[in-house]
């Protein structure tokens, strides 16, 4: 398949709408509007749950389903106490990383609005250089300008507001895709495309497919756990962000080795089914799409393990997408990965047969 196949200039600018549209783990219902409204023309129809998943159905009458899945969701954080001086401090939602978030602006979700902030931090020549502190859940506070609590509560701002960033989209040396919230909403970017491509290349499968885009990943994969119970799959793949660990600081003996630009990344966990694992990989050997491998030992912390536990065991399946900077607001990955994370999913669904139940035992 050509690369301009994969992503066209229709699909780019869905894309950074979608980015750039806040969807915070619990709120994730204007995000997936949009998606939903991309994803249209390609599905015969869609089912939605009470929390806010949202699925696109091709094939609903076929009784073999097989579900392609990516999150929703973007890590944030709640207001968790105003002071009487009209300084707000926080809470996560999900794994927000109270390091880089010194100086950073953030949107403020209320009724009445987006209220602007930013996180403040004591100037350098103020601060005592022989006790030096980093920033913590306890020190950092986010100043909307207001001298008093009061004040505060006028914007709208209470306890329980969700906060995000408002970092955009850009392109980074003419192939790097920048944002926040690339983890994961460019899984549900990546498994919409597979869609668009079947309907385009008039493919017809064997089976129903579901395309899935969950919420509420960040806190403990809740979205997957609900929505498998309504579908009952009888096969899963799901698509994610892993780290790259060429960057500083990071130790490779202990996180292994993947790097953005070298294609996606195949697990290997108990979670993840054998049979289901090796079509994905000889998918990507015929087709000659680079992949790399990685351990990923007990679990693999995705959406993965909520499909493959549910109903009895469902056979399932990760490829992953190599991303630099994970839960910052600068996440980074390499545009012919996210080109042959499509390719891949896409081709490894034209391999699935109907019936197939990938037992070790056939």
């Amino acid at each position: 398949m050509k690369k301009s196949e994969v992503l066209d200039k229709k699909s780019l600018e869905f894309l950074e709408a979608y980015l750039n549209n806040a969807a915070p783990t619990g709120y994730e219902s204007e995000g997936q509007k949009l998606w939903m409204e991309y994803l249209k023309p390609y599905v015969d129809e869609f089912i939605t749950d009470t929390y806010g998943t949202a699925v696109g159905v091709i094939n609903p009458e076929a009784k073999y389903k097989v579900v392609i899945e990516g999150h929703a969701d973007e890590i944030s954080w709640y207001v968790n106490y105003i002071s009487d001086e009209g300084l707000i401090y926080v809470v996560r939602n999900g794994g927000s990383d109270h390091q880089i978030a010194a100086s950073k602006r953030v949107n403020i979700h209320t009724k009445k609005g987006i209220v602007k902030g930013v996180f403040g931090w004591p100037a350098i020549h103020t601060r005592d250089k022989e006790k030096e502190q980093s920033p913590k859940m306890d020190n950092i506070c986010i100043d909307v300008g207001c001298n008093n609590k009061e004040d505060v509560e006028k914007l709208g701002v209470h306890v329980g507001c969700v906060i995000t960033y408002p970092d955009e989209f850009f392109v980074l040396n003419e192939n790097k895709f920048v944002c926040r919230a690339l983890d994961n909403r460019i899984g549900g970017f990546m498994i919409a495309q597979v869609a668009r491509l079947l309907k385009e290349n008039k493919k017809k499968l064997p089976f129903g497919l579901y395309v899935t885009n969950s919420v509420q990943e960040e806190i403990g994969l809740r979205g997957a756990e609900m929505i498998t119970h309504r579908i009952q799959p009888n096969v899963a793949i799901v698509t994610d962000v892993t780290h790259d660990t060429t960057t500083p600081m990071i130790e490779k003996k202990t996180n292994g080795l993947n790097k953005i630009g070298d294609g996606p990344v195949i697990s290997y966990a108990p979670a993840v089914q054998n049979k289901l694992r090796e079509l994905i990989i000889d998918t990507a050997e015929d087709k000659k799409i680079p992949f790399q491998r990685h351990a990923s030992s007990r679990f693999t912390g995705t959406d993965t393990d909520a499909f493959a536990y549910s109903n009895g065991g469902v056979p399932s399946a990760l490829i992953s997408l190599p991303l630099r900077y994970m839960h910052t607001t600068v996440e980074m990955v390499h545009r012919d990965d996210v080109e042959n994370v499509i390719n891949l999913i896409y081709e490894s669904l034209l391999k699935i047969k109907e019936g197939d139940s990938f037992s070790y035992f056939d």
